[in-house]
């Protein structure tokens, strides 16, 4: 209740976020899908006075801002901003890191990730670690944060190992940390894999949260896009200034794609859960399978080592799931894997993740080509699954028959 006796408005839960978050009815007509303002340009009232605060679309766009809004309100953050890609996403929080200051990175993250800190980064002076931040974050973090430590930039679960990070012991390891400028080094946590559906990094310490909202936001496999979202007034405004300024942001009806994937959003991730875990459980059980990960497996010999950090952190366990098969029948792992993947049917033999559609992939060879030679290279024979939506006993029987002629 509030002072005056009346009640308070109920929160809504993220299950109707996802639903009608940036989606309200237009102001103007009513509409209950909203307008796509397809435009570059806005008629100003007056010299220097732009109707409604709308000027340039590159600075701002009604579209954008209802994404915008909608990603903040999902995240529980106060401002959010839109991308022309996850990787410019990345790109525009990286470059809060200036020469001669130190990012580190847990030990698996995304190829592209992996690329622009070390080829775009590295070269003006940004001095990129990686270490493990699975196994407890404290003790890593106390013997590598530096005064030039900036920030600390992680993936959980991670791609494509899966791995997970205590997002809450991270940040109260480097809580009373003095990095560079004198300040604690920033935390920001990739929440791809995971969806603001499944954990809301804000809640457990991160100061900036990102997305390829290409994958599980949209949904649908049919827009490239990126967020970032903050609750750190001065962090917001200066991602709001490199926003503008860089001007890698989404056009409105990519924006638009993006909100009306959010809408069911709720109902997919839950799926995508619940068909992993069939798939996971059905790999486990094969003697021609080397490991299998997936944070939901809790029990077995194939059980995720952080099973119980996942349950703890996590609302839901995701859709990822990678194994890697046995040598078999005079073939190696790695030929094993290639075949695999070249075998589905229903699985389509493709890059990117998280749509209604189950994608497979063989990472070393593809999305994490880059990471080759280096401390965050890919084990060849390790097979990468985003389990779609589709009806469970099908994508089993997918992956059996697969594995057979593997």
């Amino acid at each position: 209740m509030t002072e005056t006796g009346t009640p308070r408005a109920a929160v809504p839960r993220p299950g109707t976020l996802a639903v009608h978050a940036g989606f309200e009815p237009d102001a103007e007509t009513g509409s209950v899908s909203p307008p796509i303002y397809q435009t570059s340009t806005f008629a100003q009232d007056g010299v220097g006075s732009p109707r409604g605060g709308w000027e340039y679309a590159r600075t701002g766009n009604p579209t954008r801002a209802r994404l915008e809004r909608a990603i903040a309100e999902l995240e529980g953050a106060d401002r959010g901003f839109a991308f022309g890609s996850g990787s410019a996403a990345t790109a525009t929080v990286g470059q809060l890191v200036l020469p001669g200051e130190e990012l580190l990175v847990a030990d698996d993250v995304y190829g592209g990730t992996f690329r622009l800190f070390e080829r775009v980064l590295a070269p003006t002076g940004v001095v990129t670690r990686y270490l493990d931040l699975s196994a407890g974050p404290a003790a890593a973090l106390d013997a590598a944060c530096t005064p030039r430590t900036r920030m600390i930039w992680v993936e959980t679960p991670s791609n494509p190992m899966l791995k997970l990070v205590d997002i809450a012991a991270t940040a109260r390891a480097i809580g009373s940390r003095v990095g560079a400028r004198g300040e604690r080094p920033l935390l920001v946590v990739d929440n791809t894999f995971a969806t603001p559906l499944a954990q809301r990094p804000l809640e457990l310490g991160a100061d900036i949260v990102v997305h390829s909202a290409t994958k599980y936001l949209a949904g649908h496999s049919d827009v490239v896009a990126g967020v970032a979202v903050t609750s750190r007034a001065d962090l917001a405004e200066r991602l709001g200034f490199l926003q503008n300024a860089v001007g890698a942001v989404p056009g409105p009806f990519d924006c638009f794609l993006v909100l009306r994937g959010m809408r069911t959003l709720a109902l997919r991730v839950e799926r995508h859960a619940s068909n992993a875990l069939r798939v996971a459980r059905a790999l486990a059980a094969r003697p021609d399978v080397a490991d299998v990960r997936y944070p939901g497996l809790d029990a077995g010999p194939h059980a995720h080592p952080q099973a119980a950090l996942a349950a703890a952190q996590m609302r839901h366990p995701g859709g990822m799931v990678s194994f890697a098969p046995a040598p078999r029948d005079g073939r190696s792992a790695e030929e094993r894997a290639r075949r695999f993947a070249e075998r589905t049917r229903i699985f389509a033999l493709a890059e990117s993740l998280g749509g209604v559609e189950s994608l497979v992939e063989v990472p070393a060879a593809m999305t994490h080509a880059a990471a080759a030679g280096s401390a965050l290279e890919v084990p060849a024979a390790l097979v990468r699954l985003s389990v779609g939506i589709e009806d469970p006993d099908d994508l089993v029987e997918d992956v059996e028959r697969a594995l057979g002629e593997a």
